[in-house]
């Protein structure tokens, strides 16, 4: 769990500084955020729990967190909460590794649950990638930090792989999967990130509004072999999270 998530003891304020009240509160953030006390997803309290720590109405908190916005130390996205300015997951793609890995080494409280689970007939795109295969594992997770989905993934597998459970499958990346099930990771991938509006059923599973931006990331796997061992989509809510490509000149 952030530390933003847990509980603070009541903090008092000046009710006889100058400085309002809002203004106060503003600066107390301003403090912790530098110190970072809210790292690593940035996220601050909410609103009440705010009011709460300070004894003061929403109104003030508020107040106090648009002070904070319009100084550019704070990002603030409605039905999302506020975070510290450039507080971003961050997820390198000069590295080969699963999107859940790539949470789980920034010391976020990354979880996966488990959407869907079922052998399909590989479409005619995806089914290309794997030939000579006709069928393969279809899963579609929900990536999670601190209980909040950042990402919808939808992975085409081996077919080998639907023997494992339900379970093993929610809390497993694919990529450690493909290592137990096939004797071998991947050794290379192609990746290409674009934007896509949420169509109904992206919104509903990263509770965000029907049509809102989303960055899609296509990544296509192999094995040392040069064949195909994944084929992935992840749906990844924006506001909190960039791809990173760190480059050298020759």
């Amino acid at each position: 769990m952030s530390k933003s998530a847990a509980p603070r003891p009541r903090t008092p304020l000046s009710r006889e500084n100058a400085t309002s009240l809002y203004e106060q509160i503003a600066t107390r953030l301003m403090e912790e955020m530098e110190a970072g006390l809210y790292e690593p997803t940035g996220r601050l309290p909410s609103e009440a729990e705010i009011g709460d720590r300070f004894g003061v109405s929403r109104v003030t908190v508020r107040l106090a967190l648009d002070k904070l916005v319009q100084e550019g130390a704070v990002v603030r996205k409605q039905g999302k909460g506020s975070y510290a300015a450039g507080r971003q997951v961050r997820h390198g793609l000069d590295t080969l590794r699963s999107f859940h890995e790539s949470l789980k080494l920034q010391g976020l409280q990354a979880t996966m649950q488990l959407l869907d689970k079922r052998v399909v007939v590989l479409p005619e795109e995806v089914r290309q990638r794997f030939a000579p295969a006709v069928k393969g594992l279809l899963l579609q997770r929900l990536h999670l930090v601190d209980g909040e989905p950042v990402a919808l993934g939808e992975s085409y597998l081996p077919y080998k792989l639907h023997t494992y459970d339900w379970s093993e499958v929610e809390r497993r990346p694919a990529y450690s999967l493909l290592q137990d099930k096939m004797g071998e990771g991947p050794t290379r991938a192609d990746i290409a990130i674009r934007a896509q509006a949420a169509d109904e059923r992206m919104a509903t599973a990263l509770k965000i509004p029907v049509g809102e931006a989303l960055l899609v990331m296509r990544r296509t796997s192999y094995f040392g072999s040069g064949a195909c061992c994944d084929h992935s989509h992840f749906y990844v809510r924006p506001e909190r999270y960039e791809f990173v490509l760190s480059s050298t000149f020759r």
